[in-house]
Order: structure tokens, then sequence, then C-alpha cells
């Protein structure tokens, strides 16, 4: 199907009723481990927002006082909501996996905005529930169940969520959403991911029907049904009920700008997933996209990170070939806002899994044969995926990556020495001039994570090898093993970024020989070659200038 029929389809079907597309948003990528290459459940998350500073948490274990009480503070905002009773004993945090390898992701799409509770009663944001139930569980299971006895406890106050929450034997996908502070707490629903399938969630409610009788792969909020019958949102029969239909009810937005993004991962793995096209194009009776897909191989780790990295390449909504690519060198980004009109008729800009404001990123990797300091790594960067390199960092690890520390910057203080603004220069500067630059980037980045996935096999020999004579010797070794990865790639991307201004300034190339910017026998650089633009690009200049642009000889 071509891009330009597929839009036009898409526009018509929809009746130009756009609403808006989600700017920040986020992606979840779901492996299970009988889908996986190594076994080991993956769950991978971009951190998508306008202001966020890409850094790693980092939450230490710790034994509490009775009557201790914990801060819960709105993950997005820092806003103060309250305080709630610590438990005995908390689990090690880093990033957004504990020393149990339990791993809990997000991606908010609002639904019902009638539903969020902005009472004073409700003080458990979504960030919150994920960092406090990380502290807290040790399984996917106990996860769910933390969570969602704290909402019933404490209120919950965000928009709509999907959860991913995952440990070494398993992988369950929640979605939920408030009670408007009619009552307190939210309305929810869990399935878990079949070992052999992939899922993901991207701004949009996943789960349409699910079982009410499968206890063992399926658990819910006891009114999720009952709530919105109470609210005059649902009056079918209890075995017809779609949490997405009737919680979320997708608009161009939800289908086109998030949807879509968990079709294209369907799509690099599964054939015959043109047959959801309609359903991404908001057609009246479609079939459902589902909730999750049986691979036609198994998806390694890697398979994921460069998953990460997609921008729709090879489908109809490919960002590199549309004109907005074609025209200015490729570059399959767009800026915001998402919406354009031209003669009063509204278009949108494609969003695919990478993005420009991504925060950070991670593709986590849980396994259940080896000990958990072992066995859990987040592959970890920050900023643009696209661009960004995935450094292994062990759940053990005592330390965070001074380049990844928090405090080492901010969204509004630049540090050269800070991953984050290391890799902004470069993705920003490679933006400007996309197919020209970006194959510099991709060889580093290779150069980095092929050594990272090369020598992971060699260092947990020697990490087992150590841990079963000295546990403590070997969550040493590892936090060493991560630190000194962030630090080395970060030193190299430092050098990157040098290495890209100079040779791609002021529009030139700077040629080079054996790996060096060349020289004349003099010692002088020789001339720069000049890529121009491309044909596209000329050709629209000429389109819009007419003969004011055109080369004529004097008259004579």
């Amino acid at each position: 199907m071509s891009y330009k029929k597929f839009l036009a389809g898409a526009m018509a079907l929809l009746g130009l009723a756009l609403t808006s597309v989600r700017a920040d948003a986020c992606t979840n990528l779901l492996v299970g481990k009988a889908a996986s290459a190594d076994g080991s459940t993956i769950i991978s998350y971009a951190a998508d927002s306008h202001t966020l500073y890409g850094d790693m948490q980092f939450l230490p274990a710790a034994d509490h006082k009775p009557g201790e009480m914990r801060e819960i503070r709105d993950w997005d905002t820092g806003k103060l909501h309250g305080s709630i009773p610590e438990v005995a004993h908390t689990y090690q945090v880093i990033g957004n996996i504990n020393e149990h390898q339990l791993t809990i992701a997000e991606s908010t799409w609002g639904g019902r905005h009638e539903l969020i509770d902005t009472t004073a009663n409700a003080i458990m944001d979504y960030g919150s529930l994920i960092y406090v139930a990380l502290q807290r569980a040790k399984t996917a299971r106990e996860a769910i169940t933390v969570m969602t006895d704290l909402v019933e406890k404490y209120g919950y106050n965000s928009e709509g969520e999907s959860f991913s929450i995952g440990d070494p034997n398993e992988i369950w996908i929640m979605d939920m959403i408030g009670k408007a502070g009619k009552e307190k707490g939210a309305v929810w629903v869990a399935m878990r991911l079949p070992d052999d399938c992939i899922s993901g969630h991207a701004n949009q409610a996943r789960i349409y029907k699910f079982p009410l009788n499968d206890k063992e792969n399926c658990i819910y909020s006891k009114d999720v049904i009952s709530f919105a019958r109470k609210m005059g949102l649902y009056k079918g029969k209890d075995a017809d009920f779609e949490f997405s239909t009737v919680y979320a009810p997708a608009d161009f937005g939800a289908l086109r700008g998030c949807d879509a993004r968990v079709w294209s991962y369907f799509n690099r793995f599964t054939a015959g997933m043109d047959r959801y096209l309609p359903f991404i194009a908001g057609k009246k009776g479609a079939e459902i996209m589902p909730v999750w897909v049986k691979p036609d191989r198994k998806v390694s780790v890697r398979d994921v990170q460069n998953m990460m990295r997609d921008h729709f390449e090879d489908t109809p909504f490919d960002m590199t070939k549309d004109p907005g690519a074609t025209n200015y060198w490729g570059v399959p980004y767009r800026w915001r806002p998402m919406e354009f009109k031209v003669d009063s008729t509204t278009y949108c800009m494609e969003r695919a899994i990478a993005t420009q404001q991504t925060g950070f990123v991670f593709v986590n990797q849980m396994r259940s044969w080896l000990p958990d300091a072992i066995g859990g790594v987040t592959w970890f960067g920050v900023d643009d995926a696209n661009t960004a390199v995935f450094v292994p960092v062990y759940c053990c690890s005592t330390e965070v990556p001074d380049s990844y520390a928090r405090g080492k910057a901010d969204l509004y203080t630049f540090n050269f020495d800070a991953a984050f603004w290391v890799n902004n220069l470069i993705a920003n500067f490679v933006y400007s001039r996309y197919s020209v630059m970006i194959g510099d980037v991709k060889r580093v980045q290779a150069e980095l994570e092929d050594r990272f996935e090369n020598n992971q096999p060699v260092a947990e020999v020697a990490a087992q090898a150590l841990y079963k004579q000295n546990p403590a010797g070997a969550v040493e070794y590892l936090t060493n093993y991560s630190v000194n990865n962030a630090q080395k790639a970060t030193k190299r991307y430092q050098d990157l970024a040098k290495y890209l201004f100079v040779k791609y300034m002021d529009g030139n190339v700077k040629k080079e020989k054996d790996g060096r910017f060349q020289r004349n026998a003099d010692g002088t650089p020789v001339q720069p070659s000049w890529p121009g633009y491309t044909q596209e690009y000329y050709n629209t200049v000429v389109a819009g200038s007419g003969d004011r642009l055109k080369v004529v000889e004097p008259e004579k």
C-alpha cells in the first residue's frame, strides 16, 4: 500500500476529525521468555518528554523504623502530594529495575479526562507507583498487588496509564485509570503476556476484551465493569466489555500517533500485519489489533534496541521517504507541533518510536537461570534512541555512572561531562544534515554496542565464578564493569561530538585519509567537498521561486 494512498484513506475515514496527537509520550516493547533469543524476558522503555532531563534513578536498599514515612512527589512536576508509611525494608533500584530483576515501565494515554482524580485524597501518581513498587516487590505479581493496593488506599491522581511489569519469568500489561474522585482508587485490568509472544503499548490502552475467569493470566479490579456502568459509560454484557473502548476511546491521535508504533513493532517480526492497517486508519468495524502477537523468529536484546530506533522504515508511514525527509537530507524527524493546517485542512506529522525528545531509554533483560545480581541488566541510554548507545548496567550495581548521575546537570544546565548533553549535541547536529552525517554516528554506536555485546558473556562467566565464592565481590565487579562501560562510552561520544563538528562545519565535509583529516604538502587543510542539497530540495526551491534564481547569460 502506498504512503499517499494510505494517508488519503485514513483522513477520509476519520473525516479529518483530528484531536491532539501526543507529542511527548512514551513507548514500551515487550518480549516473553519463549519469544526471546536467549530465554530472557525483555522490556524496553523510551521516556519521552520535552521537559525531562535524562539521568539514572538510584534508590539504595534500606531498613526503616516504625513510623517512618515516605514522601510522594509527582514524577513529572516534583509537587509534593503527601506521604505514606514506609515498609520495614526496601529493595535497591537502579534505573527502572530492582535487585530482584523486577522491571516496571509505563506509557500515558489519558483516556477519559473526567475520570482524573484531582482531589486532595488522591496522592499516588503513576511515577510514584512505579518506584514504590520497585522498592517493595520481588516479582511482577507482587508489584501488581503493591500498586493496586496503594491506589486503593491512597488514591490515584494521574491520567490513564499502561504499565509494563516484568520479572525473569513473566511479563504483565496493566491498564489503569482513576475514578474522578467519586471513589478512592482506580479501575484496572492486568493481563499476562504469553511466553511465546511479543507485545507493546505506546500511549493508548491496549487491553480490549479480557477473560473474566482466568485468574492465572488475567486479574482486574472488582468494579472495573460496574464502575463504568455507574458512570454511564457502559450498558452491555460483562462478557462484551472492552476496557480500552470504554475508558480510552480511540481518536486519530490514539490510532495514528500511538497504536501505529506498536503496529510497526509487530510488523517487523510477524507477517500479515497489513490486516490491521484499517484499524490504524480508524475504519469502522475494522479488526482490532491484538494485545500481543507471536513473532516469526526469536527476538534478541539487540533486536529490541534497534526497534527502539524505528522510524516506520519500509512501511506506509516511512518517515525517511515522505517529502519532509526527502527535501531535507532524509531526516526522519518532525519538529513540534504535530499538527498543521494548509488551506484550512488539518494534517499531522508522523510519531515514530524513535523521537528527538527522549529523556532516557532502556532495554531491560531479565534472566531466570542466573543469580539476580547477574541476571538483570538495564541496557541504558540517554536522548534519542536512534543516536544513543545502549550501555549494560547490572541491577546489582551500587553506583550510578557519573555521566548518568542525578545532579550532574539539568535541562537548563549544560555539562559536557553529562551523557545527556553530549548525546544531544551529536543528535541535534546530525538532524541538520541527517543523511550526510548519520553514518559516522552509526559506526561509533555499533563499535561500542558490538563490544558490549561481545564482552557480556566473558564478564558474566567471571562474575558467576566470583559470585560462588564471594557474592559481594561479584557485585563490586559488576558495578565497576557497568560504571567503566558507561564512562568509556561517554568519553567516546565526547570525541565523536568534536569530530563531527570539525568534519561538517559550515556545510562542508572535510576529507579524510587513513583515519585523519587530510592536509596538503604544506600542512594546510585540503579543499573540503561540498555535498550540497538533495535533488528534491532543488526542485522545491525552483517550484517556489520561479525564474528568480534561474541562471541566464547577459544579453549582448
